[in-house]
């Protein structure tokens, strides 16, 4: 192999040109995994969102009439009430862990 200046010339074209195909299909590679990766998360989000307004839909089903008759103020009575019950909790902890 000669030493000429345009031998080193192809070398070095050949070299950037084997370089750039590398680049090209690890950039390739590498979008489409993240393509697939999106895609299956999609899917498992799909899946998640359908199996949750499944399981609301058969809660939803078992309710009773007596259920149904819950009225707002009863509601954030009740949501009042466990509120007040964690705060005491949180209280305690503090104190047990204090």
């Amino acid at each position: 192999m000669s030493k000429s200046p345009l031998d080193a010339f192809f070398i070095g074209r050949a070299t950037a040109e084997a370089v750039i195909d590398r680049i090209e299909e690890t950039v390739t590679d590498t979008i489409s995994a993240l393509s697939k990766f999106d895609a299956e998360q999609r899917e498992q989000i799909r899946i998640f969102v359908e199996t949750i307004l499944e399981k609301a839909q058969q809660q939803k089903g078992n309710v009773t009439s007596e259920d149904e008759d819950i009225n707002a103020d009863e509601l954030q009575e009740t949501i009042d009430n466990l509120r007040a019950e964690i705060a005491q909790l949180k209280s305690e902890l503090q104190q047990f862990r204090g």
